[in-house]
């Protein structure tokens, strides 16, 4: 569900944490009401065709069976039985997901899923991937990253670039890169340490004015005096930089069917049944590329009949497409039954509204409870479940209209969006 990235803000919003990063991972379970939940980071979204079927098998020996995506091209296995973390870890680690066990919460990067594929980006962030995932197992301060905290590796087309990470690397030609927080033009042979960098100084920067904070965003600090601090880091780590002028221009995610040298298919809310995953599988030749608008890219090469053939096969698994699919327009949280904190199945009122509230203008997503576990950054109408049974409607920012509606079932929703959106 492409969404335009927020404004950006001259001076951050103080936000201390009265409580540790209680973000789950593969090592660190969460209960849930449907049973255990694990993360499983995945840089780039990246997964070999052994590391796929590794997930496939732990998700129906100890898991519900599916494979749920994140906002971030992670990976969560819901339904776990109690005590099998020791299994689940052991099955990761033999298929090289667990690279670091110190690190496994603060691997979360996103990048561009079509880079090197459709001949689009500036530079091929492959590369990137693999050295930024090298740097961060390999350094001790950034064991202090919160599991939030996201890397954002861009070829220069602006997809992930838009997505509020916390520090942006983004192609601008001349093999070279924009790094964000530090505003400098880095050698592309350099991006991934100077990417590392930045997330030391910010690490530094917070324990200097002694808060907890989990992203950027977070340190009560103008935003210019974080980038000093970078360039001072780059300088005393040799890292050339310079000044410049800033990319501009953001692109969306990529869109169902062929492209390029690649397949492109949507993911309806995120969950991936075993039939789904394994037909992807399947089709996949070498790896799979999961986005952070919940859809996967499989690196295809063949004639225009195979691709269409393979397409068709992942369209009747129950996967997205066709670029007109409104599936592309709404995103949801686990909801009842999963979580103890919603107040709606919001997935089956979404899937059951589909048709009647068409394409939007804007996305939709609902939630579940007032915490919107998993909403987007950007633009979009936010469609709250309330404990009365019904929902709240609004547009949220940047484009908001300021109203709300309410509907008192889910049948009134495609009347409270026409509301809203007037």
């Amino acid at each position: 569900m492409p969404t335009a990235a927020l404004p950006s803000t001259p001076q951050a919003t103080p936000a201390t944490r009265e409580r540790g990063d209680a973000c789950p991972g593969a090592l660190r379970l969460h209960t849930a009401d449907d049973g255990a939940l694990a993360r499983i980071r995945l840089p780039g979204g990246v997964l070999t065709l052994g590391q796929a079927e590794a997930l496939g098998r732990a998700a129906r020996r100890l898991g519900d069976g599916d494979l749920h995506l994140t906002s971030r091209g992670n990976v969560q296995l819901r339904g776990l039985a109690a005590g099998c973390g020791g299994e689940l870890a052991e099955a990761l680690d033999a298929a090289g997901l667990l690279p670091s066990r110190e690190h496994e919460r603060v691997r979360n990067v996103v990048a561009s899923p079509l880079s090197g594929l459709d001949g689009a980006g500036l530079q091929d962030v492959r590369p990137w991937l693999a050295a930024l995932d090298a740097a961060l197992c390999a350094s001790d301060a950034a064991r202090g990253l919160s599991g939030r905290f996201l890397f954002a590796l861009d070829d220069g087309r602006g997809d992930v670039a838009g997505l509020g990470a916390d520090v942006t690397v983004r192609a601008v030609g001349d093999d070279a890169a924009w790094l964000t927080p530090g505003s400098v033009r880095v050698a592309a042979a350099d991006a991934p340490l100077a990417a590392v960098a930045a997330a030391e100084t910010f690490l530094e920067a917070a324990q200097s004015h002694g808060v907890r904070t989990w992203r950027v965003s977070d340190l009560p600090m103008p935003a210019g005096e974080l980038d000093s601090l970078i360039r001072d880091r780059l300088t005393a780590a040799g890292i050339a930089h310079e000044g410049g002028p800033e990319p501009v221009g953001s692109a969306d995610g990529p869109p169902p069917g062929a492209v390029g040298a690649a397949l492109s298919v949507h993911v309806p809310l995120g969950r991936l049944t075993a039939r789904q995953w394994e037909e992807l599988t399947l089709v996949a030749g070498v790896e799979l590329r999961l986005t952070p608008w919940r859809g996967v890219v499989v690196p295809h090469e063949g004639t225009t009949a195979r691709s269409a053939e393979a397409l068709a096969r992942l369209g009747a698994a129950g996967l997205v497409t066709d670029p007109a699919s409104p599936w592309l327009r709404v995103g949801a949280c686990i909801g009842r039954p999963g979580c103890g904190k919603a107040h709606a199945d919001v997935r089956a009122d979404a899937a059951r509204t589909l048709e009647a509230t068409g394409r939007p203008a804007l996305p939709l997503y609902w939630s579940g409870c007032e915490r919107r576990c998993g909403h987007p950054s950007g633009a979009h109408i936010d469609v709250l479940a309330t404990p009365d049974g019904g929902y709240r409607l609004s547009a949220a920012a940047p484009a908001g209209s300021g109203r709300t509606v309410s509907a008192a079932d889910p049948s009134r929703i495609p009347a409270a969006l026409a509301a809203i959106t007037s």
